[in-house]
């Protein structure tokens, strides 16, 4: 048989159709040709939102030719040259109107689909027409078929070319709600909630989760649009999923049902796929950096687009990864290792990687915008409604907050202007209420998870501070509800802690850093990611050092080396925080002390398996070990038989960091080796040589 691509991985309304091989067996081209004309029939069950008509004309059309295939294929002609020529024709336009049938009822499409009205029904009549074309040239008399199916045939062929395929009447009407709600967005101006029905009823949206993947869709199309350098429909795909969002958050009072796999709104295959990568590939081959916007060049090698763009203006004409000069510096971007890293990120809790070309707000005053002025006043208005949700709610109080703290949640995650919005809405206060009171684990989840993505704003730091929220945040990374909680506490810290007052009050907070070590040890892969990275952070203040050490975080670091192997990012944070502490001299003692400490950054070092990111980590920790330890470190160091051929691979491999601190250490043993007669333990390095940078 011929295969027929599903085309789930395309955009809609494209058309991957290959045109059969010329060489196809005729009876082969005829079972494909049926099965197509079976699965188009078939649609006849499905839900179509828009295009109605349309759709039943072409389903309709479609019966009457599967008939006259079947009594064609029963008749076992051999058919000449010319019949199987105007075959193959119907092949291509058979799959081109699958495809457009499978939009048509795609899940989460179908705002866009009724938006685009005007191409979808286009696309039916050049179908139509390109079918009726197919059949007028095909030699009916050389087929084996019955007069009567000849004449459903031409009567096919006459009714494609009368039929009009217009935009119909139900559609112009949703549609002219639809421009009139965006209308009102503009002008700040609350729409009727009866609008809203209309629309969301006319498209068979019945619930929340229905909303909620219209506006995942949305969001993707936006992502691809904006990977083009002419982003014409950008704008007007942010108005739709503005208006989606206000729909959801307004006319829906019940979450029916979380996201897939609790958050993500993604199948479980989904969110397993890229933990069966390996996520060095993730990372640019130039910065080591998990990439934000991967680009492709024409030896077939992917970099992240500021990398290369670097390397092309430092005057290199040549590909890094392999030497090879290039034809041309055309950069294709990647947008399904995007898609993966993305998507890694987020389920691994790893902040580096939000979005290609996204405005990051974590520490900055930024100027953001929602893409339209439709999308902006929606927003605007989700913003308001929801704080007054969080406020006073409604009926079912509880309910009704924890319903709007998940809003919050949702919709923070998406932007910077999103939680920009709700900021200045100001549901943090609200949201730290509700987290003092709440005893339900799901609206104190919901709660926190909302404060983590809004503390991301630059604004809101102050605002959870000034709010007593630094307590309520400490208190629910000891005692929440659930590991969720705690580890969405976790981040919260994290992103206070790169305000250089906070890092000094959360060092204060006594619970604070006990509390980031105790996850790290019991917490989830995602937990002790959030509770590592807030660690690092907390150590850019020097008082904290003395304070992490105090809180035994040494013996839990060198642990997490030992059984993090497959997390290759927590082996990676692990090493910098152990590097940050080691650059003091306490630092040093306290890792030395531990037995395993130092063999099991040699096995990280020594591993084929370790990143080159965690091998670089490995250098400079064990170079700042030898600066505070001296000749005492080196001598232990010297028995590890792979460690000398580690670090002359990363003198050609590594990074020029990773190949300065290799050199230097090099340098260190060989010095060793050279005093070793003397028997001087002093340091082998001044200590003012070692240059710490992470």
């Amino acid at each position: 048989m011929i295969h027929i691509s599903n085309g789930s991985d395309r955009r809609i309304l494209t058309s991957p159709a290959v045109h059969p091989c010329q060489a196809i067996a005729p009876a082969t081209l005829l079972n494909s040709l049926i099965e197509l004309a079976h699965t188009i029939s078939d649609y006849r069950c499905r839900f179509f939102a828009s295009n109605k008509q349309n759709v039943r004309h072409s389903i309709r059309q479609m019966g009457v030719l599967l008939v006259f295939l079947e009594e064609a294929r029963n008749a076992h002609p051999a058919l000449p040259d010319s019949v199987v020529l105007g075959f193959s024709e119907l092949h291509l336009n058979f799959q081109k109107l699958q495809y457009l049938l499978e939009d048509c009822t795609r899940e989460g499409a179908r705002l866009c689909i009724l938006m685009k009205s005007e191409s979808v029904a286009n696309q039916f009549r050049v179908l139509t027409r390109a079918i009726s074309v197919a059949l007028d040239v095909l030699p009916l008399d050389a087929i084996e078929v019955s007069v009567e199916v000849k004449e459903h045939v031409e009567l096919v062929i006459r009714q494609a070319r009368k039929s009009r395929f217009e935009v119909e009447p139900d559609d112009k009407a949703a549609l002219s709600f639809v421009f009139s709600v965006l209308s009102l967005f503009e002008d700040g101006i609350v729409p009727d909630r009866s609008d809203l029905n209309r629309v969301v009823t006319y498209l068979g949206i019945r619930n929340w989760s229905e909303c909620h993947k219209e506006v995942k869709f949305l969001e993707s199309e936006i992502a691809l649009e904006s990977m083009k350098e002419e982003k014409r429909e950008v704008g007007f795909l942010n108005s739709l999923m503005g208006f989606m969002c206000y729909c959801r958050c307004v006319l829906f009072d019940v979450v029916d049902s979380h996201p897939s796999d609790s958050r993500t709104g993604r199948s479980r295959s989904e969110v397993m796929l890229p933990n069966c990568l390996n996520p060095d590939d993730f990372r640019c081959p130039i910065s080591l950096e998990f990439m934000v916007d991967p680009v492709t060049v024409s030896t077939g090698h992917t970099y992240d687009r500021s990398s290369i763009l670097k390397w092309f203006r430092a005057g290199n004409k040549t590909c890094p990864k392999t030497g090879q000069k290039l034809p041309n510096t055309e950069l294709v971007p990647n947008l399904a290792l995007l898609k993966l890293i993305q998507q890694y990120c987020f389920e691994n809790g790893i902040p580096i990687a939000e979005s290609g070309r996204r405005t990051r707000d974590s520490g900055r005053a930024v100027s953001v915008s929602a893409g339209s002025l439709a999308a902006e006043g929606a927003i605007k208005m989700v913003a308001t409604f929801l704080a007054s949700r969080l406020e006073t709610g409604t009926g079912e109080e509880e309910m009704d907050r924890n319903k709007a703290a998940y809003e919050v949640r949702v919709l923070s995650k998406t932007s910077a202007y999103n939680r920009s919005c709700l900021v200045e809405a100001g549901a943090i206060p609200h949201l730290l209420m509700l987290l003092s009171s709440s005893k339900r684990s799901s609206t104190q989840e919901n709660s926190m998870a909302a404060l983590l993505n809004l503390s991301k704003h630059p604004k809101s730091k102050a605002i959870i501070v000034e709010n007593g929220g630094l307590e309520v945040v400490v208190g629910i990374l000891n005692k929440g509800l659930n590991l969720q909680s705690r580890q969405h506490a976790a981040g919260t810290l994290f992103y206070l802690a790169s305000i250089e007052e906070y890092r000094e009050l959360i060092g204060e907070t006594p619970e604070a850093i006990p509390g980031l070590i105790t996850l790290i040890k019991d917490g989830t892969d995602r937990g002790k990611k959030n509770a590592l990275v807030a660690i690092f952070g907390l150590l850019m203040d020097p008082e904290n050092h003395s304070r992490v050490l105090v809180a035994e975080a040494i013996p839990v670091l060198v642990n997490l080396l030992e059984s993090s192997s497959d997390r290759e990012d927590l082996v990676v944070d692990s090493l910098a925080i152990l590097e940050t502490l080691a650059v003091k001299p306490e630092g040093t003692i306290a890792i030395l002390y531990l037995r395993s400490a130092l063999q099991s950054i040699l096995e990280v070092l020594n591993s084929s398996s370790t990143s080159r990111a965690s091998k670089e980590n490995s250098v400079s920790l064990l170079l700042a070990l030898c600066i505070n330890g001296g000749a005492d470190v080196v001598a232990l160091l010297v028995k590890s038989p792979g460690l000398m051929g580690s670090l002359y691979s990363l003198l050609s491999e590594g990074t020029s960091r990773a190949s300065k601190k290799a050199s230097t250490l090099i340098r260190v043993i060989h010095t060793f080796f050279d005093r070793r007669p003397s028997g001087s333990t002093s340091p082998i390095l001044p200590q003012e040589q070692f240059v710490h940078a992470w």
